[in-house]
């Protein structure tokens, strides 16, 4: 490569590395994957190296020489006291030795302890404690200075607004990670899907962009949880390592990393972080690599940071980078395939979703045959073809997706895919509203929707209906038996008799099961209407406040946004739903059938109110038993511990949940204490 051409490839690298940074830290929505991401870096950190004279002409200064910037309008700006720095990366074994040699050269020792602990998928953020009290949270912003997010942060449950334990400095800087659960992102997004509108991408893409929401309520609502490792100013210092500060972090009852582990040389560290690798996917939330730190912070701070003058002098605070840490980051879970088909699935709100058709593919412990295309605007964007061969991974750990055409290997005389503007099912125009990128099918009556609908109502998470699952719903519907919900509970059983062979005994079964749930808990039945924003969480709390389905109708908004998680935007959807003429009548229609739900039992007197968290597994109870039996006692089922959970209930295999229950010195159970309680209540 010339001079000349060195300058051309440097100045587009730089315009790409810049457009996707405005994409990731200030609007959460990245085109590409971190992984192609640290590529374009990594190429443009290179041709800098190799060509210093056409760096300097290509002109604007380099992303490689500042960190991402997150600040964001509507965000008070605050100056860190000490500047949050960017790790260092690399995907190569090779690199890594690199780093441990520079540092046995800068320290004279081939015997260094180090820290291995997960790289949490999230944003990085800074908590300032002063004597003992939570005053502030920022973001790492441009690394100088960040947002002010202290409200939002605030919501966070499990986070202590007060150090537990001495002892406690005037003044501390705590850093950490906040992110979404894998668990808590699958229920937010079955409330987009019941929403009509289109799913989040993944958790970290989420958590970002909650974090930046300028209503409280809203991020309370999405259960953002934290992790800490990381110290900026401390003033006076208590601790002198790595391992000093995690248990130190414990002992404050703040939450810390799981499968952390102290070692001393590089051998060691490889060995740490293949275990890491073979471990992070039982995790509860979405890891990206392994961070490696010197641990004794004396060590640290002799060999200091890059971009730092030998008089001790930094620059710009956002250049600098540790020499003292570095992250080893996991190559994605990828494989190449081949797109059969597009298709077009209809979602019950009528969100029509396109979905890849593929080649089936082994792809992280699974074989994949179909992935999101997400909606018609991402279609467009990548340009996926039926024909074409694509590289599929596993978005977050959690969804298939295409992430990459292969346009090299494209089929000759393949087309640009049409997104279609009728509903594949009924053929109704599809429209879309002003800002959305999701297509629907507004015809209330698509006998797609009206399936998923009745889908839904019978499935286990809902009335849990015995012997009507998707297949017999099919059935039902193909052969006229049911149209609507409503005739679920108008079947005979010489209404199936003529649909199967073996008639009489699954006939029989199936109108046992269905009047079985005549009077199912009143949530399931709420859970069950699909009304938007409101999932089985949501439903029992709704269920607990009115008691009735009349009662629930006629709530107002002010009832609603008083019950605990409820914002603005899932009040006002309960309060339209109802609103809604054809779902009263839907309402009125289920009680004139004979559907009687079951409210809540009253809270007994010992447990009423009380919170408890599972973990791990139970000998003889699944968690969906234990969680029943504890809110037919009175008291709630919450996924995760902070100092206002009463127990937490921990199985075999129990993780974080644990460790930070009895950090927070919460009462642990085992199944047996759990039965005990419950019986003696």
């Amino acid at each position: 490569m010339s001079p000349a051409e060195a300058q051309k490839r440097i100045a587009a690298l730089r315009a790409q590395v810049a457009h996707h940074d405005e994409l990731y830290y200030r609007k959460a929505t990245p085109e590409i994957t971190d992984f192609d991401y640290d590529t374009l870096k990594a190429e443009l950190a290179g041709l800098e190296r190799l060509f210093p004279e056409a760096a300097t002409a290509a002109g604007a200064e380099s992303p490689t020489a500042r960190i991402g910037d997150d600040r964001t309008e509507g965000f008070v700006r605050v100056k860190h006291r000490l500047a949050m720095t960017t790790l260092d990366n690399t995907y190569d074994e090779g690199e890594l030795r690199e780093f441990h040699a520079r540092l046995v050269k800068a320290l004279g020792s081939e015997d260094l302890a180090y820290t291995v602990e997960p790289k949490i998928d999230g944003l990085a953020v800074s908590l300032t404690y002063e004597k003992g009290r939570l005053t502030r949270a920022v973001t790492r912003g441009d690394g100088e200075e960040g947002d002010d997010v202290t409200a939002n942060v605030r919501t966070i449950r499990g986070l202590p607004h007060t150090l537990a334990a001495a002892p406690v400095p005037e003044l501390i800087e705590i850093r950490g990670e906040i992110y979404l659960s894998v668990e808590e992102f699958r229920r937010i997004n079955q409330l987009q899907e019941e929403a009509g509108e289109a799913a989040y991408a993944n958790p970290r893409n989420l958590a970002a962009g909650t974090l930046k929401q300028l209503d409280a309520k809203l991020v309370a609502s999405r259960k953002l949880e934290i992790v800490l490792y990381g110290m900026g100013v401390c003033e006076p210092e208590v601790v002198t390592s790595q391992t000093g500060y995690r248990d130190q972090l414990k002992r404050w009852g703040l939450p810390v990393v799981e499968l952390f582990s102290e070692v001393r040389g590089i051998e060691a560290v490889c060995a740490a972080i293949r275990d890491l690798d073979e471990k992070r996917r039982a995790l509860a939330y979405g890891t990206d690599g392994a961070v490696v730190k010197l641990n004794d912070f004396a060590l640290q701070k002799k060999v200091g940071f890059r971009g730092m003058a030998a008089d001790g002098r930094a620059e710009a605070a956002r250049k600098l980078s540790p020499r003292w840490a570095c992250a080893f980051k996991f190559a994605p879970d990828r494989a190449e395939t081949r797109v059969r088909d597009i298709t077009i699935q209809v979602g019950r709100t009528g969100a029509l979703t396109p979905v890849a058709e593929l080649e089936p593919v082994f792809l992280a412990g699974t074989t994949v045959k179909r992935a999101t295309l997400h909606n018609a605007e991402e279609i467009a964007r990548k340009d996926v073809r039926v024909g074409d061969a694509v590289l599929v991974e596993k978005a977050g750990e959690i969804i298939p997706a295409v992430v990459a055409v292969l346009v090299e290997k494209r089929p000759a005389g393949s087309a640009p895919y049409a997104f279609p503007r009728a509903c594949p099912v009924c053929q109704t125009p599809a429209t879309r509203g002003e800002e959305e990128v999701v297509w629907r099918c507004p015809n209330p009556n698509c006998p797609e929707k009206v399936r998923r609908r009745i889908e839904h109502f019978a499935s286990k998470g809902c009335l849990d209906i015995d012997g009507l699952g998707e297949e017999m719903v099919d059935l039902l519907l193909r052969n006229g038996r049911i149209a609507s919900i409503p005739d679920i509970f108008r079947l005979k059983v010489e209404d199936l008799l003529p649909l199967k062979k073996s008639g009489e005994v699954w006939a029989g079964n199936l109108i046992a099961g269905i009047a079985a749930r005549r009077q199912a808990d009143l949530w399931r039945v709420i859970n069950g209407l699909g009304i938007p924003q409101v999932g089985a969480a949501a439903a029992k709390d709704l269920a607990r406040t009115f008691r009735s389905l009349p009662g629930l109708a006629g709530a107002t908004e002010a009832e609603l946004l008083r019950i605990d998680g409820f914002g603005e935007k899932t009040a006002l959807a309960v309060r339209r739903w109802f609103a809604d003429p054809a779902n009263r009548a839907l309402v009125d229609e289920l009680q004139a059938v004979g559907l009687e739900p079951t409210p809540p039992a009253a809270a007994s007197s010992a447990l009423a109110g009380k919170a408890f968290v599972l973990t791990g597994t139970l000998p003889t109870l699944s968690r969906e038993e234990a969680t029943a039996k504890i809110e037919a006692a009175g008291g709630k089922v919450s996924g995760s511990v902070s100092k206002k959970t009463h127990y937490v209930v921990a199985g075999e295999e129990a993780g974080s949940k644990l460790e930070k229950a009895r950090a927070l010195g919460v009462p642990v159970l085992d199944e047996k204490a759990l039965l005990d309680l419950l019986g003696a209540d």
